[in-house]
């Protein structure tokens, strides 16, 4: 089981982890916490309370998520690590050719463009029909309440909602985005922190998705409205795209880092990116985390896994090398040699800022869920199915317009994807769920928070307190401002272009719950944002 002092606090907070033995869940919202707690306590297991959570999450945190995205989530019942793939591919009728005539040079971030197919509907009803005990529709219920009757705003998502609004206002201007204003603006702003929004929409759409186990949302009501929707402004995706769409089941991937395995969803997501990176590391050796080493090393083989990264991840069906080879031990040896005492210069490319929310959930019958769902880049591509609430996500964003990458635009295709779920066992024992939400950050959080917990020996809380760094492109690296100045101009005079980061959203929010030696449930959540513990 993990080495650590339950104790050991070296960096600020006003937590300490959790502890509890009957059922927990952590999150980013305490609202939605407490709904997957509820939902244990009337006899729901962890895969009911995940559930429950991300559905709540698409309305107590709409800055986010919402029901037009997508999903990936880990599974660990009866002794089985389980592996949900929710993500969406790109319409039928979309092409690379047609993107260009319209004058675009990349992938658009706002309009019909970008949209690809939502998974979480899909991700919610497999889940429950496979692993759930509780119906659909009362697990689901927690989340309709609060978007019948509304919620108070909470701090971080009253700052999140108003920097979305301001750049909606500027740069969505055309009739198709009306009902993303009428729906999170209706005020003609964004609604405050400690104000009550509310969305009857949500609530509506949320129910039929409950009372069909979301066959509405593929195959009836609402994949017509998406259908209608997108037809009327000249978009792509269309009632034949939700209908050949569901969720599917892939077996997860690892790496063995100094005798723990470290479990990913494999591509299309870039969990990979955190495997290989971790990889490369465990050939060095590491004793304190404060060290110029320390970060030197994990800031360069993060860049080193980014740059194979971004040029072999896409789509399982088109990848053109296997994932074995890449986290083979003969490639982490070749890529750890590059590894020298200058910052090194990879194959660029920029990361883009995300919105995502991560969660993760156990119950006293040994079942735990790593969870994670996104309509990217905040709210997603500004569209609203009028008359619904779904908001439907942008992730094609992440296409190439270069018809010789490997993830360049094609039909029926699934983009590189960012959101990823984390998952620890050792000796075929489960450890438990992490995750660290935040676009091209959560790799970097992936083997952050893995090295906080497995080589400096910190409590999960501890491990999600500690100073973050980013790496961004070529040689640039951004530092919060708890990283010791010492050791970021050190960093500077090795090569590395140093910025110290304005704010905590760039690092990402993370979610912890390990499994002790006794069967206790020990959990850290993310002080960077409205994050909570719900546990009994």
């Amino acid at each position: 089981m993990l080495d650590f002092d339950p104790l050991f606090y070296p960096y600020s907070s006003q937590r300490m982890s959790v502890y509890a033995k009957n059922g927990m869940v952590a999150t980013s919202q305490p609202l939605a916490a407490q709904a997957g707690l509820d939902i244990l306590k009337k006899g729901g297991n962890a895969i009911d309370a995940a559930i429950a959570t991300a559905a709540c999450l698409t309305v107590v945190e709409p800055t986010s998520n919402g029901i037009g995205g997508d999903a990936f989530a880990l599974v660990w019942t009866k002794g089985t690590l389980y592996g949900l793939n929710a993500s969406g591919p790109s319409p039928k009728s979309i092409s690379l050719e047609l993107v260009k005539k319209a004058g675009y040079h990349e992938m658009p971030k706002f309009g019909f463009f970008p949209v690809t197919v939502p998974g979480a509907p899909s991700a919610w009803a497999i889940l429950s029909e496979r692993f759930g005990q509780l119906p659909l529709t009362e697990v689901l219920r927690p989340a309709i309440e609060y978007a019948e009757k509304g919620f108070p705003i909470s701090p971080a998502l009253g700052k999140y909602w108003e920097k979305a609004f301001q750049i909606y206002k500027a740069n969505l201007k055309e009739e198709q985005f009306k009902a993303w204003f009428q729906t999170f603006a209706p005020k003609g702003r964004a609604p405050r922190i400690g104000e009550i929004w509310r969305s009857l929409d949500h609530a509506k759409t949320l129910q039929s998705i409950a009372e069909t186990k979301a066959e509405s949302f593929y195959r009836g009501e609402l994949a017509e409205k998406i259908h209608q929707f997108s037809k009327r402004y000249g978009g792509f995706i269309r009632k034949e795209d939700l209908e050949t769409y569901k969720a599917e089941w892939v077996e997860p991937i690892k790496v063995n880092y100094r005798g723990y395995d470290v479990w990913e969803i494999p591509p299309n997501g870039q969990g990979l990116v955190a495997l290989m990176a971790l990889n490369i590391l465990k050939g060095f050796e590491f004793t304190e985390k404060e060290t110029i080493n320390t970060y030197h090393k994990q800031i360069e083989a993060i860049k080193l896994a980014f740059a194979d990264g971004k040029t072999y991840i896409t789509d399982a069906k088109k990848m053109k090398v296997k994932v074995e080879d890449l986290l083979s031990e003969a490639y982490a040896e070749e890529r750890r040699k590059l590894i020298g005492e200058k910052a090194l210069e990879p194959k660029p490319f920029k990361p883009a800022k995300g919105g995502t929310v991560y969660l993760a959930t156990a119950d006293g019958q040994g079942n735990m869920v790593s969870y994670i769902q996104s309509n990217y880049m905040g709210f997603g591509s500004g569209l609203v199915v009028p008359g619904t609430g779904i908001s439907l996500q942008n992730r094609g964003h992440n296409f190439s317009l270069n018809p010789a990458h490997v993830n360049a635009l094609e039909p029926c295709k699934k983009p590189y994807h960012t959101i990823i779920p984390g998952f620890l066992t050792k000796d075929n024992q489960p450890i438990g769920p992490f995750g660290v939400m935040g676009a091209f950050m959560q790799p970097q959080g992936h083997v952050q928070v893995i090295m906080n917990t497995i080589d400096f020996h910190m409590n999960p809380q501890a491990a999600l307190d500690a100073p973050r760094w980013q790496w961004l492109e070529g040689k640039k690296v951004e530092f919060e401002h708890t990283v010791p100045v010492h050791i970021v101009d050190s960093l500077a005079r090795m090569g590395h272009q140093t910025n110290w980061a304005m704010g905590s959203g760039n690092f990402g929010r993370g979610q912890i719950i390990w499994r002790n030696e006794h069967g206790v449930l020990v959990g850290g959540t993310e002080p960077r944002t409205d994050g909570t513990i719900a546990a009994w």
